[in-house]
């Protein structure tokens, strides 16, 4: 038997539903919040305005954890500004966190030190003076090039380029990372984060590359050593990293790795030695091998392998 209520008049109340109650308690709640901070702004303003000298707040007096309310984005996709960094490849978010607290980032033009301060992709982030962006429509595509294409975004010419071979890869813009001349063959990188690009070019991180050279002739054991103690080119000397046969009875192929960036290093190197290179493939770059990729095929760089990218170690 169904037990009745102390209260005859209940059944003419209509009864509020879960979500209005729901909301009704969380804007009250607001409601609190908000009459609690103004009641302990209040009480800061009163202290402050005992001490000597006091003339009142001055907009240089505010906080910079604070920012002003403008700078707030209204995005749906808002983050915290140490996740921002992170998602950018900057750094990791505990150390995010720490350069923000540090006052060495800007969101707008204004200094924010607090980790948790909202932004997204519409702000203007700065960190160190360098404007960052969201890593969230990066592209990595790893090619294996083959011979007569050009490595450059167009040619007035009329030639054919590497960015036919992938132009249903993707919808966003990416570049060649480095350059591979037409006869040259083998693994090259397209990206549109400028700033791993940077990194994989920049002579001083010395980005190793395994290139397989076959010459018109045998490499003689005198040549060898030459290349192994190092040579002068035109433009400076330079060292190869290793140097080996890639086939023991057969002396014109050869296994180089070198991490110079200089423009047709490994042809100017024999070329200098009075060789022909009759076939020039790089297999390795940055650690990445055309492994499963046939020629003039390509691939998305699985998420491993750009995070061990982004943090590599010189020399690597």
């Amino acid at each position: 038997m169904k037990k009745k209520g102390t209260d005859n008049f209940s059944k003419f109340v209509p009864k509020k539903s879960n979500a209005a109650v729901k909301e009704q308690f969380k804007q009250e709640k607001r409601k609190y919040n908000k009459e609690k901070q103004a009641f302990f702004e209040k009480k800061k303003e009163e202290e402050r305005a005992t001490k000597p000298g006091y003339r009142g707040r001055t907009p240089d007096e505010t906080p910079i954890e604070k920012a002003p309310e403008h700078l707030r984005p209204e995005s749906a996709d808002k983050m915290p500004l140490n996740k921002f960094i992170a998602h950018a490849g900057i750094c990791g978010r505990r150390e995010a966190a720490e350069l923000v607290k540090q006052g060495l980032v800007k969101v707008n033009g204004k200094t924010i030190a607090e980790p948790g301060f909202k932004v997204d992709s519409t702000d203007e982030i700065n960190v160190n003076g360098k404007k960052i962006f969201l890593a969230k429509n990066l592209v990595y595509i790893l090619l294996n090039k083959p011979k007569d294409y050009i490595t450059t975004t167009e040619d007035p010419k009329g030639r054919k380029t590497v960015l036919d071979l992938i132009s249903r890869a993707t919808t966003e813009r990416v570049y060649p990372v480095g350059r591979l001349d037409r006869n040259t063959s083998g693994v090259l990188l397209f990206t549109n984060d400028g700033e791993l690009a940077q990194k994989l070019t920049h002579p001083s991180n010395e980005i190793k590359k395994v290139y397989h050279v076959t010459l018109d002739k045998p490499l003689t054991k005198n040549d060898f050593d030459k290349i192994l103690k190092g040579i002068v080119l035109e433009d400076g000397p330079i060292n190869v990293d290793a140097l080996a046969f890639a086939d023991i009875k057969d002396k014109t192929q050869i296994g180089l790795e070198i991490h110079s960036g200089k423009n047709r290093i490994v042809r100017r190197i024999f070329e200098s030695l009075g060789y022909d290179v009759k076939n020039l493939d790089r297999v390795i770059f940055a650690g990445l091998t055309k492994k499963n990729i046939e020629r003039g095929k390509w691939r998305f760089l699985k998420e491993k392998e750009v995070r061990d990218l982004k943090h590599f170690k010189r020399g690597k």
